[in-house]
């Protein structure tokens, strides 16, 4: 067993408090009232309402297991490693379903895919450092 190198734990929390933060865009996202509806302009809206109810699933699943994933980083436990390939799976099928099934409803800005892109780098990195976590005995 190799000892768990000193920027490990700092990795894992700034992870953490990224997914953190893609929780609290999923549930502002999903809480949305038929008043906010109304002030998003027609693309944003028809991108809205005409989403897949898996694609909102695999947002979830993208989150959530992200942010648990981490925590299990951070704790060194095993079971961060399918958490977190469960996180990378929801990001790979929220994409899907943003990119490939809306780009006929609405033209995305090269912002949107810088974000996206980087969101799906982050959950690639995770886990690798996942994988390289469990392989040097850095979590049990």
């Amino acid at each position: 067993m190799n000892p768990t190198p000193k920027w490990y734990l700092p990795v894992g929390i700034v992870a953490l408090l990224w997914n953190l933060l893609g929780c609290a865009a999923y549930l502002s996202d999903v809480m949305l009232t038929a008043d906010d509806l109304a002030q998003m302009s027609a693309a944003e809206r028809a991108l809205y309402e005409t989403r897949p109810a898996w694609a909102v699933a695999a947002t979830a699943i993208a989150v959530w297991g992200g942010a648990a994933g981490c925590v299990g980083l951070i704790w060194r436990k095993r079971w961060a490693m399918p958490l977190l390939a469960a996180s990378l799976a929801g990001v790979v099928a929220q994409d899907i379903g943003l990119f490939v099934l809306s780009a006929p409803v609405v033209k995305f800005s090269p912002i949107v895919i810088v974000l996206q892109g980087t969101v799906l780098l982050v959950a690639v990195a995770l886990l690798m450092l996942a994988r390289k976590a469990t392989a040097r005995g850095w979590i049990t």
